[in-house]
């Protein structure tokens, strides 16, 4: 790997304008404004570079688990219906969520290899991740994707009280693998993954997961000798 790169975390190609825009005023502000003004703005720059990091994560390789499609705290993990436009049934699934804070990582990894079968993307409202009805109200980025083994998992992205823009890169027919990047939510959000019949949580509501690596729930919850994949 980059000694530089294994430094000093990559910016997403999201915040690349906002570090320039912040790091031109600031050079702007200290000649001809102030320079109190301009260390202000380079430190509003270090922490958009800090906010649209994009490390590199190891994810494990079991065909059997789902894994955690972001950063941040697990909030809730109850039984839902899954996203009507994902014509995924009117059954009930597991549910887990997890909210982002706007110190977290927020680019989005795909939690199961598979093949993009649907998406639907809905404008609507941006309160508070943290609550039950953001999952229903709040603009949001449906994903279904369907795994080699018949099951299907979905995952939504989901705008929140700072959050006003959701960037997803899959296509329908596109395959893809556990750990894969595919988007980023900026400033603070949510992400709802309902997993696939059988699939049992292997997280608790509180715990910190980590987005491409945290084993969120699994078929065989007991496993040894795991191997990783750099992604």
């Amino acid at each position: 790997m980059d000694p530089f790169r294994s430094a000093f975390n990559r910016v997403h190609r999201e915040g690349v304008p906002f570090v320039l825009i912040a790091f031109a005023l600031a050079a702007l502000s200290m000649v001809f404004i102030s320079k109190v003004l301009g260390w202000i703005l380079i430190v509003l720059g270090l922490y958009i570079v800090y906010f649209f990091r994009d490390p590199v994560r190891m994810t494990p390789l079991l065909d059997t688990a789902l894994v955690s499609p972001a950063d941040g705290v697990v909030s809730k993990i109850e039984q839902a219906v899954p996203p009507a436009e994902l014509e995924m049934g009117e059954g009930t699934r597991t549910r887990i969520s997890i909210f982002l804070s706007v110190l977290n990582v927020h680019v989005n990894r795909v939690p199961s290899d598979g093949t993009i079968t649907k998406l639907s993307y809905i404008p609507g409202k941006f309160i508070n991740a943290t609550l039950d009805k953001a999952s229903d109200e709040n603009e949001r980025q449906l994903v279904r994707l369907d795994r080699a083994d018949g099951r299907s998992v979905a995952f939504v992205q989901i705008a929140g009280l700072i959050a006003r823009r959701i960037v997803c890169n899959l296509e329908v027919g596109q395959t893809v693998e556990a750990g894969e990047r595919f988007g980023i939510i900026r400033f603070g959000s949510r992400m709802d993954v309902y997993c696939p019949e059988g699939m049992e949580p292997v997280i608790a509501v509180g715990q910190t997961v980590v987005g491409g690596e945290t084993v969120i729930a699994d078929d065989t919850p007991s496993h040894k000798n795991i191997q990783g994949r750099a992604s």
